[in-house]
């Protein structure tokens, strides 16, 4: 979660005023404050680019009509914030993320003006190999040297202990960011840019073992509004068989099969739900330890939709995907969730619906 004072997450819970900040940063250099009237930022770690937002604006003069208006708005950016007032003459606002400006589209005259957006990992996506590319070294070095050949001034910060890699040559026409997913998996972590604009290499917090950064109560003084809570086999794994080989370096094929060892889990290896495994291969991994660590990130992902969760509370704009939440339903029993996806209204009211990607009994 976006770091906070504990006055905001307490403020959540109560009545408050939605302080809200959209600013559009041109390409001539101009950054205009957006008088807007709605838009939501949605956030989903199992898409390739995790956050998208829209913002309704009246305004159509943001509409850009000229060639001049055109150079201006292709490649400008927003930045898009929430926060509260706490009725004392401050406020409190945390990031949503920064998003280039992709769409912009409206009635000409009378409005309203839609602007939509993707967080900056478009920009490397879209930045496809014109000559092969090649990595190696470690994993940070190498996602590093990948996100600022596309974004030179892009911070990356890694919480994870740095590992080596195979040679990795990516063809002509590749994916600049789906190369940067790859290399990060193969330590065992996800890479995603967060709300301010920088780029995160970290692993998934352990749902079992990681203090949960927000509860989700029922009852006064809480922020739970309704929850549905289900369970689906489909496309569900218990078990992926990592592999690497690189003739390159003339590394020794090596493999780790990771799976489900829990048994009291719904989806134990051999159990009753059988064995079900995934496959994936990447000439990154160059260790068995590497293996491991890519299958145990994948496992995670494969067997997540089993047990799903999905509840609606007030919105917390400093919430990120893959926190653990502590949820307390009204009948006192308690549960720990992950979310996989949410979004956060620009408005005043509306849910805060939050699709979870895990959820376990909590004591």
């Amino acid at each position: 979660m976006y770091p906070v004072s504990d006055r905001f997450l307490a403020r959540l819970a109560e009545s408050h005023q939605v302080a809200t900040e959209v600013k559009l940063f041109l390409t001539d250099g101009r950054v205009l404050d957006v008088e807007h009237t709605g838009g939501s930022v949605q956030v989903d770690r199992q898409q390739a680019i995790r956050r998208t937002c829209t913002v309704t604006v009246a305004d159509p003069s943001l509409i850009p009509r000229t060639p001049a208006d055109q150079l201006a708005t292709n490649g400008a950016r927003l930045r898009i914030s929430r926060g509260v007032y706490y009725g004392d003459g401050s406020s409190e606002l945390v990031p949503l993320g920064v998003f280039r400006l992709d769409e912009v589209g409206g009635d000409v005259n009378d409005g309203p003006v839609t602007l939509s957006g993707k967080d900056l990992s478009a920009v490397i996506q879209d930045d496809q190999f014109t000559d092969p590319w090649t990595s190696s070294g470690t994993a940070v070095a190498a996602v590093t040297a990948l996100v600022q050949r596309s974004l030179p001034d892009v911070e990356v910060v890694s919480t994870i202990v740095d590992v080596a890699i195979g040679r990795r040559v990516f063809d002509i026409e590749a994916d600049p960011w789906a190369a940067c997913k790859e290399i990060a998996a193969a330590a065992g972590a996800e890479v995603y840019f967060t709300p301010d604009g920088t780029v995160t290499i970290t692993t998934l917090p352990d749902i079992l073992t990681t203090t949960p950064v927000w509860e989700v109560a029922a009852g006064e003084g809480g922020v739970y509004i309704r929850a549905n809570r289900g369970m689906s086999s489909a496309g569900v794994k218990n078990g992926i068989l990592a592999r690497g080989e690189n003739t390159a370096d003339n590394v020794a094929p090596v493999r780790a099969l990771v799976t489900d060892d829990d048994t009291s889990s719904p989806t134990y290896w051999g159990g009753p739900f059988g064995r079900r495994p995934r496959f994936y291969s990447s000439p990154t991994l160059i260790t068995t330890g590497a293996c491991t660590a890519a299958g145990t990130l994948l496992l995670a992902q494969a067997k997540a939709p089993n047990a799903s969760g999905d509840i609606s509370s007030l919105p917390n704009p400093a919430l990120e995907a893959g926190d653990v939440l502590r949820v307390t339903h009204p009948d006192g029993s308690r549960e720990l969730q992950q979310p996989a996806s949410f979004t956060v209204p620009l408005s005043e009211d509306g849910d805060f619906p939050i699709s979870t990607i895990s959820a376990k009994e909590d004591a």
